[in-house]
Parts: structure tokens; C-alpha cells; sequence
């Protein structure tokens, strides 16, 4: 049979996917809904701004560099429709400023309600003023470098993660412009001062308003200044790295120059002060070599919100989210020896619910055990103190054969990955790097241990980094097994990145860039052959990201064979749901919490006896044929019955969730009167607990389909 859709999609007519920046945005959108939602505690509020904030950045960086490279290089409809792009990135972002710029007054307020200000320089009493200045004296000013801004000299270069203030000085020799980046690094953005008129209250003061109180005494002996104002600014390169291909230098080598490079990169992004006067305005732009198709993006007096996730809780707990403790499994904790475990079943762990420690008790147990012989591991990004590592390390001196995969191209931790490696090889450990073109995501590990005289696996295939951190800010899965043929396909993925020129043959594993999509696609083929042969068909995926068109393609077609498609993405969705006569059998929603949801999960109803799998992958192209990603099939029951009950509560949150459909205007998910309250990220932690979960509609994914008749 053709497929049904082929006609309409023939040309693949880009009205039927959204741009994949577009979404990005709208995803965005989502966390700016929780920083005005009132019932979210305050502090957390503030914190989801500062989210916002940092996302934006990343976006600009990444996205927006990218499609100024696309308008420079590309020519005719594809430049145009780059351009065209571009300035609703523009117009969107700038209606996102404005919303964020109105939550973050309400913010203010509902804080000082609750006896905790950020107050400016202006509104320093005789007191406050005295401790500021002493500050500045003792702490900042010695921090301070201001750059006069002359036409004989160059701008040297400045960074794009940093914030700065641009100073114009009004001297008896004429006005005279000047730059200095604020030292948040150093100091943190909030100065805590003390006490106004508020007994109970807690005041702080921003770093750059300390500098404003001070400003003169940064240019004392030499300038007679009459006047002098500062006006925060900040701006956004190009995160693209160029790797030069030079056989006299090494990997590490290499990384490093192109991280040289990218302080030198072109600005894509520049954010100022609404009020700073025209000609600097102007000074600094042209200075600075903004042109025709960089964003100049007017806004307040405050800039780089992103420190708002930094921001203290001075007031009483109930001022951010409840902590949740993580939950123990008493199976792992009962055992001396966490092999003993692993060797009687699967054990799949849901962080930040369970405690990363039994990730880490894996690779420490196995560090010290006389019976494990090697170990095999691949990092991305790892905690600054990393108990892993330190296993690692530890595992090398006594005796292991530890072979550690960095991948160095990790965007944004490149510098941290090169530390690292040069770490664990000073240690004597064999450290790799992967293989050209081809970013390593995996999350895995292989420990090798002889048991009665014979080698026996164990290994953890994942959804989340080895990071001691993002384990209790992102929810992840982890299963960790001793099944041979699991143990064996992952010690493939091991020898594949070694020596790369050797084709792996896969028994379980789906793995990128060889069987990850061809796998994906005969899963969804399956749905579409049981619909079409009369039998319910299912499909619940719930990812990061969906942008891969071939496989948006190829769930349309599953949408018009009659297959069921439940979609949970996080963030990017180019697949529009319900199209009439393109997807009307899919729904697909978003859910944003305390938690960042971070895993891949792909399930397949398989006529009532589902295919349940866990990976790294999300539905993008770079991570299905430009990566080494990995997704394992969860056969154990009760992973999969923990795996299934987690989707089920998910799907049926109506706190959280919001629609995704082809317009993405984020409406919450509405629940009928009757309704459970079902907020799953509070839910899910109960089940967990008790076993229990929320009164709500039972799935059909594990339900034994019957064949339809025909005409039914």
C-alpha cells in the first residue's frame, strides 16, 4: 500500500512542521508561565526567570548564530526564507522580553510582601550607603578594569557569558565613553546590606548598583568628572567551535584553540539598557560590529537574569519547593555486595526520586572488589566534584583496566572535559575520545568481573549524565543489568569507539549511528501493520526533543493507518498534532515542574504485550545519524510495569502539562470536574513511596488487543 499521505507530502511542505526554533521559543514560553503562575513559591518564581534567562542565552548562541550562518551562505528561496525566519525569532523573543519584564515586576512585589527587597543605589539609606561604600572600596573597586572606548584603539575582546556596564563620563574636556564588566564571577550579583526600615526584612543590593553608587571613584585622578551614568549591557557569539584539521596537534590541543576562538566569534545578540543615550548606543555598535541581521534588543536597567537561579532564600522555607528525599530501594540497600543484586534482576532507578548513590556504589564497589577486572565508561558531562571520577581514579590504582570516553565537544563544558581527561590520564588511565564527527552521548558503563572462574557483566545504560548534580534537578532513568546479551552489545559500543573501523552487530541494542533510526522506524512500521490489520496499535514516546522530519513523516503516517500517538516533549516539537487528515490521532503535551523531565522513553503497544526501551536518543537528526547514542530494551516486568505507571501518570497530569498542538499556544491541560488532581512529578514521588497511584483513566498499552472486524 502507498503511503496515504505522500501526496500531501510529497514536496515536504515545511507548513507541515514547525520550525524547530519557533518551538524552542514556545518551550521557553513555558518556564515564563511558571515564573507568573502565583501558586509556585516565590523564590522559585524568581528562579524560573533566571531559567528563562539562561535558556535565551544558550538559544541565541546556538540556534540564532546558526541561521545567520544559514543567510550568509545560502542563496534565493532558502536565504529568503532564513531572513524571514530570523525576524520572527525577533519579534517573538521580543514579546517574550516584554512578558518577562512584567513577571519580574510582580516577582519584586510579591517578594517585598514577604519582607525580602532588592533595592537600587537610590534607595540606600545613610546606613546602607556607608556599608556600600566601604564594599566597593574594600572588595569591588580593586576587581574593577574599565575600558575607555577611543577610536585609536581596538575593543579588546569581551565575553559573552559576562555582564557589563557601559559608562558615559561627562568631563571638563568633553563626554568620554568607557566599558567594565561587572565581577558577579568573583563577588555573586547579590549583595546582601543591611537593614532599611523593615525590622524583618532582608536586603540586597545587585553588584552592578554597587558599582553605580561608586561609579566616580572607579576613573578618581584621572578624568574631572562632572557627571557620570552606567547602563548594563550584554551580548550573545557564536558557540559554533571550528576544529582545524592539523595533524601537529592533538585532539585536546585543537579543542582548546577553537575554545580561544570562540571569545572572538561573532556577536549574534545584543541586549542594552532601553535608556542608554543614542550616541553611545551607536558607539557601541558599530564598535562592537553588530549589522543588518543581528538582534539589537532594547530592555531594562537590569541584565543577565540568568544569576536568579542563584538567588538565596532569606526568608522561610516555604518560600521555595518542599525538598523531596529520594527514595531508598531496600533489595540494594539489604546486600554487601551490590553485584549480589544485580546478578538476581534488572534494576531501573528514576532519579531524582531514587538517590544516585547506587551509581555510584556500583563503580566505588567495583573500584575496590579483587574479583572486577575492567571497567569501561563514557562521560559527557560530569560534576565539578565528581565522585565518579574519583571511582574511576580509584579503581586505576588498585589494579582495573579503566577505559574512560570524554567527549571533549560536550557544548559549554568543553573546558571542564579537557580537565578532566588530562585528570585521568595523569592517573594512568586509558582515555579516548570518541571518534571524528561523531559527538559520543551515550550513557553507559561496562564492568567485567570474574565469577566462579568465569567473566560475568554488569552495565548501566541510561537517560542521564554520571553528574552528582543534574541527578537531583533532572529526572532521568537508569537500568542497570547483568543480561549477556545487553552486556555484550554495550561491550561493542566500547570496541566501536575504539576502533571504529569494525561494524558492530547489535543483538538488543538500538544504537546511533548504525540501527537507532532503522529501529525507531520498524517500531512505529509494527503499530501501522497491527492498525491495518484490524488490531489497536499504540505509541507512547515521551523525549526531550521531536525535529527528525523522517520520523514526523513517518508518525503522520502512523496517524492516518489509525495507530494511537501519545507525544511527551519537553522542549522542541516540529511534528504539529492534530491536522485534520495529516495527525489527528496525535496528542501531545509538556510538562514543567520543579524537575527538568530529561529521559527517552519509546513504547510500542504491540498487540497487548508492549516493547518498552530506554536511551540517550532524543528524535533529532544530529542524535540519530550524528551521534553514538544508545537505547536498550527494558524486558524486566517490573521495570516495566515502574516505566508504564510513571508514563500513565504523565499523561494524565492536569496541573502541570500543557498542550502541544500545531498552533503551540501552551493552554494548560484541562480536566474534567470529577478529576483527580494529578500533578506527576508529586505523584510519581507517592507512588514510588507507597506503591499507590492517583485515581485516574487506566491505560490500554498493556491491554491484549482483539482484532476488529472489518468496517468497524
Amino acid at each position: 500500500m502507498n503511503n496515504p499521505i505522500d501526496g500531501r507530502l510529497a514536496d515536504l511542505d515545511e507548513r507541515l512542521f514547525m520550525p524547530r526554533e519557533l518551538s524552542w521559543l514556545s518551550f521557553n514560553a513555558r518556564v515564563l508561565q511558571e515564573a507568573a503562575d502565583e501558586n509556585v513559591p516565590i523564590i522559585q518564581r524568581l528562579r524560573y526567570l533566571g531559567i528563562f534567562s539562561s535558556n535565551l542565552d544558550e538559544f541565541f548562541r546556538v540556534r540564532v548564530a546558526e541561521i545567520r550562518r544559514l543567510i550568509v551562505v545560502s542563496s534565493g528561496g532558502k536565504r529568503q526564507r532564513a531572513k524571514e525566519l530570523l525576524e520572527t525569532i525577533q519579534q517573538q523573543v521580543s514579546d517574550l522580553q516584554r512578558q518577562f519584564d512584567t513577571i519580574q515586576t510582580h516577582v519584586m512585589t510579591a517578594l517585598e510582601k514577604r519582607h525580602i527587597y532588592i533595592v537600587d543605589e537610590s534607595a540606600l539609606n545613610r546606613n546602607q550607603l556607608a556599608f556600600v561604600e566601604e564594599y566597593f572600596a574594600a572588595q569591588v573597586l580593586p576587581a574593577l578594569e574599565p575600558i575607555l572606548l577611543s577610536d585609536e584603539l581596538a575593543i579588546p575582546a569581551l565575553a559573552d557569558e559576562s555582564l557589563y556596564l557601559a559608562v558615559d563620563l561627562k568631563t571638563a574636556a568633553g563626554d568620554q565613553y568607557a566599558v567594565m564588566e561587572v565581577p558577579s564571577d568573583v563577588f555573586g550579583r547579590f549583595v546582601a546590606i543591611p537593614k532599611g526600615k523593615d525590622p524583618q526584612g532582608k536586603v540586597y543590593i545587585l553588584l552592578d548598583d554597587v558599582i553605580r553608587a561608586c561609579l566616580p571613584r572607579a576613573f578618581r585622578g584621572v578624568f574631572d568628572i562632572q557627571s557620570a551614568d552606567a547602563y548594563c549591557f550584554k551580548f550573545s557569539r557564536d558557540a559554533e567551535l571550528e576544529i582545524e584539521a592539523s595533524i601537529n596537534e592533538s585532539l585536546i590541543e585543537k579543542m582548546a584553540s577553537s575554545l580561544r576562538q570562540r571569545r572572538k566569534a561573532d556577536a549574534v545578540r545584543f541586549v542594552y539598557d532601553a535608556t542608554m543615550p543614542e550616541p553611545l548606543l551607536e558607539h557601541l555598535r558599530k564598535r562592537l560590529g553588530f549589522g543588518r541581521y543581528d538582534s539589537l534588543i532594547p530592555g531594562g536597567r537590569y541584565h543577565n537574569s540568568k544569576d536568579y537561579i542563584g538567588f538565596p532564600n532569606a526568608g522561610p522555607k516555604y518560600l521555595e519547593f518542599k525538598p523531596q528525599t529520594p527514595i531508598r530501594i531496600p533489595e540494594l540497600d539489604a546486600v554487601d555486595n551490590i553485584f549480589t543484586a544485580l546478578r538476581e534482576k534488572d534494576y531501573l532507578l528514576y532519579y531524582p526520586y531514587h538517590p544516585f548513590d547506587y551509581v555510584v556504589d556500583v563503580l566505588k564497589t567495583a573500584a575496590i572488589d579483587p574479583s572486577v577486572t575492567a571497567i569501561k565508561i563514557c562521560l559527557y558531562r560530569v560534576a565539578s566534584n565528581s565522585q565518579i571520577v574519583d571511582a574511576l581514579i580509584n579503581a586505576q590504582y588498585n589494579g582495573k583496566r579503566v577505559r574512560v570516553v570524554v567527549e571533549l565537544a560536550a557544548r559549554f563544558d568543553e573546558q571542564a572535559n579537557i580537565a578532566w581527561s588530562e585528570r585521568l590520564t595523569e592517573a594512568g588511565i586509558e582515555v579516548i575520545f570518541g571518534i571524528p564527527g561523531l559527538k559520543v552521548h551515550s550513557k553507559l558503563f561496562l564492568i567485567d568481573r570474574i565469577e566462579q572462574g568465569k567473566l560475568v557483566r554488569y552495565s548501566h545504560i541510561g537517560t542521564g549524565n554520571f553528574n552528582e548534580k543534574t541527578a537531583r534537578l533532572y529526572t532521568d532513568f537508569t537500568l542497570l543489568t547483568s543480561d549477556p546479551v545487553i552486556c555484550e552489545d554495550v561491550n561493542q559500543v566500547f570496541d566501536f569507539l575504539k576502533y571504529n573501523y569494525r561494524r558492530p552487530d547489535y543483538k538488543q541494542l538500538l544504537v546511533s549511528p548504525h540501527t537507532s533510526r532503522t529501529g525507531i522506524m520498524a517500531l512505529i512500521d509494527g503499530e501501522i501493520k497491527n492498525a491495518r490489520e484490524g488490531f489497536r496499535a499504540q505509541l507512547f514516546f515521551k523525549c526531550n526533543n521531536l525535529v527528525d522530519k523522517q520520523l514526523t513523516l513517518k508518525l503522520y503516517e502512523a496517524s492516518q493507518a489509525g495507530v494511537e500517538i501519545r507525544l511527551v516533549i519537553r522542549g522542541m516539537c516540529s511534528l504539529l498534532p492534530g491536522v485534520s487528515g495529516i495527525s489527528e490521532n496525535i496528542q501531545a503535551i509538556s510538562i514543567v515542574d520543579r524537575y527538568l523531565e530529561h529521559p527517552r522513553v519509546y513504547v510500542a503497544h504491540n498487540r497487548g504485550v508492549p516493547k518498552y526501551f530506554i536511551g540517550s536518543a532524543d528524535l533529532m537528526t544530529r542524535n540519530i545519524d550524528s551521534r553514538v547514542e544508545v537505547i536498550c530494551p527494558v524486558r524486566d516486568e517490573a521495570a516495566q510495569t515502574l516505566l508504564q505507571d510513571v508514563l500513565d501518570q504523565q499523561w494524565n497530569d492536569n496541573s502541570k502539562a500543557r498542550v502541544i498542538d500545531a498552533k503551540q499556544g501552551n493552554e494548560m491541560v484541562k480536566s474534567s470536574g470529577r478529576a483527580t488532581l494529578v500533578r506527576s512529578q508529586e505523584t510519581i514521588h507517592r507512588y514510588l513511596q507507597t506503591g499507590k497511584s492517583p485515581r485516574m483513566p487506566k491505560s490500554s498499552m498493556r491491554t491484549p488487543s482483539v482484532r476488529r472486524r472489518r468496517g468497524r
